[in-house]
This record gives structure tokens, sequence and C-alpha cells, in this order.
């Protein structure tokens, strides 16, 4: 059966929804935050409404189903990603997820393999959003290590040339981001993995733009830690995923302490439950994950395979449109190579917050600014773009109207 988008739209109760006039939303800001199903949204209600209490806390029924749910949850959430279930920690944002392994790292004691010190070294890139960006430099402030980093070439893509110089034996963690959230950039990670690897670093990958687009296996990536927020997989606000490999989990200090990550507590002591428990303090955000749950049923009910390839279509169709007018242009890769659906651009003679607002009076939802990667956005002298991201429940009409949409603009501030 061939993919429509218009079908899936109708799977979003927001999508049956005028805007700006009675116009239909064309809503192109997925990567900032994805819509919702209304299975994800009766997902999370049905929990408030028929088994809400405290998941492994209690012996009564309701305490029991919700304890069900709540691991049922992180048992969809491993078999997306490919990862054994007691891998699978839940935080409550990619974010979150990113300095729970920075700050663990950073309390790791002396003879730890994540402890760090003067004149240790990590890795991370010029492209990361500054969720993974900032807790590296804090990491780095906070033991003494020092931060470094891989350039961006002018079309947008990892200066792969210096990992020589770059990756070393003082190199501890490797830290980049799937997907840029700026210019789509799919990052080639097997030639960074295997010299991480080969010095006995760690490799943390920030998968928020890809592991809602396309397939992502963290055995065949071979990578360490994963990090990927519910938000962006047409999953619920408020919980995200950090993923590890087990041995290293063992190893790894706990972030937060108190209540359920314990495994025995004295006056003067306490010993950590193994994980993921070990790194979950405190009552959990059940429902949260439990959205999450049906929010990865859904996506694989249409298959990650298909999403990829729709989104892949769409993507070349916007590139080619964009390309096709004299007076865009395009920051990030120009051909449809390690590629994915998001798209920055700039008008010339119009500011990207001018053409935001101007998209936006014609129910045109678009993202403008700096897009949480200032240091990226500066080195490729445009400190403010118009980005437009691109889902499943996008069409080559939303395309056409973000088209009309720019040239319409265009001839409005002329």
């Amino acid at each position: 059966m061939t993919f429509n988008p218009i079908e899936v739209r109708k799977d979003f109760p927001i999508f049956t929804r005028t805007i700006r006039d009675g116009k239909r939303l064309v809503y192109l800001d997925s990567g900032a935050t994805a819509q919702k199903p209304q299975s994800v949204i009766d997902a999370e209600v049905d929990f408030y409404r028929l088994h809400n209490a405290a998941a492994h806390r209690g012996a009564h029924q309701l305490a029991e189903e919700a304890t069900d749910l709540f691991e049922g949850a992180r048992a969809k959430v491993a078999a997306f990603i490919g990862a054994a279930v007691d891998e699978v920690v839940f935080t409550k944002s990619a974010t979150e997820s990113l300095n729970l392994v920075a700050y663990a790292m950073g309390n790791a004691p002396v003879g730890n393999r994540f402890h760090l010190s003067t004149g240790d070294e990590i890795v991370v890139s010029q492209m990361e959003h500054h969720a993974n960006l900032i807790p590296w430099q804090q990491l780095a402030a906070r033991t003494g290590a020092v931060l470094r980093w891989f350039d961006v070439t002018p079309e947008g893509r990892l200066d792969l040339s210096q990992i020589p110089q770059l990756i070393t034996d003082r190199t501890k963690v490797v830290a980049l981001t799937h997907q840029s959230n700026v210019l789509g950039t799919i990052n080639p990670l097997s030639e960074i993995v295997a010299a991480a690897h080969a010095v006995g670093a760690v490799v943390v990958l920030d998968a928020c733009q890809s592991v809602p687009h396309m397939k992502v296996d963290v055995t065949e990536l071979d990578i360490d830690f994963l990090a990927f927020s519910g938000h962006k997989t047409v999953g619920p606000t408020g919980v995200g995923v950090m993923w590890g490999r087990s041995a290293l989990l063992e190893e790894l200090p706990p972030f937060l302490t108190g209540g359920s990550m314990i495994a025995d507590v004295s006056m003067t002591t306490a010993t950590w439950a193994p994980a993921p428990a070990k790194f979950e303090a405190g009552v959990p955000n059940m429902a949260q994950a439990i959205g999450l749950g049906a929010a990865v049923d859904y996506l694989s009910a249409i298959g990650m395979d298909v999403i990829a390839q729709h989104e892949h279509a769409l993507t070349q169709d916007l590139l080619a449109k964009l390309l096709d007018i004299n007076e865009v242009a395009v920051v990030g890769p120009l051909n449809m190579g390690n590629r994915g659906g998001a798209i920055s651009f700039t008008v010339a003679g119009i500011h990207p917050h001018d053409l935001g607002q101007f998209l936006d009076s014609q129910g045109i939802a678009v993202r403008t600014g700096h897009h949480c990667a200032w240091p990226l956005t500066r080195s490729l002298g445009v400190p403010a773009t118009t980005r437009a991201s691109l889902y499943l429940y996008n069409s080559v009409e939303d395309n056409d109207a973000l088209i009309d949409g720019v040239k319409s603009a265009m001839r409005y501030f002329k």
C-alpha cells in the first residue's frame, strides 16, 4: 500500500483545526516538537483515568497495573532501538539524558573508567545542539579535561580529515549528533566510532533528530550511549530516553539519588540497585513513558523505513524548489547524500524572524533563529535562519505552501 501523508494526518487531531483566519495548518516545525496521534493522547489519558498509581510502589492492583504498563513501555522502546530492556533509562528529556551521562562521568572516582582529570580530552563537533555541547563544556571545566571539536565544512559536513588529530590516546569521550537539527546532515559514524574505541573512548550519540525519522539500531551503530526525546518521536513531552551498554551502566555512577534507585540504605551508607533503576530516582514519569510506548507502536506500525523513504522524497522535492528561487540560500548540504528532512535557509533582504512571522500569517509554522546551535550558525556566518523540518504527516502540498509563502513574502517585503 502506498504511503499517504494526507491519510496519516487524520490520526493527528491537531490537523482538524484551522489557524489564522481559517487557513489549514501547515506544520513544518517537527524538528522542535512533533504532533501527537490520537493513540498517544489516549494512552496517556487512559493511564490517569484507569490505572493511576505509583509504579514499583505498592502491592495493590493499581500499582501492579501501573508497573506493568511502565515496564511494558520500556520493552517497546528497547525493541524500537535494538536494545536490551535493562539498558533503557527513562528521563524527563534528551537534555537530561545527556546531562546524566556527563554529570555521572564527573562523579566517577579515581580508578573508575569514566574518571576524567587534567589532560584528558572530550571531543564534540561544531554542529552540536547546545544540549550536547554545554554539558561537555561544564564537565571539562569541572575536571580539567580539554574540550576539542570537529569543524564543519562550508557544505555542512563534519571534517573527517581531523580524526587523527582529534581522537588520540588522551580522548575519553566522543559526543556527536547523529543528524544536525540545523543542517539536516546525517553524520557518518563508523570511522569516528572505530577511532574512538581504538583508544578506549566512549561514544555518546545525540539521536534526537534521527530516532524519530529513520531506523536506528544501537547494536549496528556500535556506540556506547544514546539519547533521544519523546516529544520529537510523536510522543509526550516530559519523557526522554538514555540508552547505555549494560556493562557501562554498571560502572557509571548514579546521577540523581533518592528513592527507588537503591539496593540498601543505612544511616551512613547506601548501595545502588542495578540499571535502569539506578538512574531513575523518585517516582517516574509513568504516563509520559506509557505515551512514548504508544508512540513507538504507532511509528513501528507504519515502518521506519517507510517513513524515511517518504521524508527523503519530500526533502528532495523541497530542496529543489527552494534552490530554484534565486534569492534563497540553503544552509547545509545541497544534495540528498546523508541528508535528513531539516532544511535551513535565508532569503535575501528578509530577516528570518520577519519571514517566520509572515509565514505564520499564512498558517505555515516554521522555526527561525539560531536553533540552539549558536557556534554552528556563527561559524557559517548566518546567525539566524528559517528552518522547515519535515515529518511523516507532511506532503508535497505543504512544500508548495511554503514555497508560495516565501514568494509572497518576497513581494511583501520588496
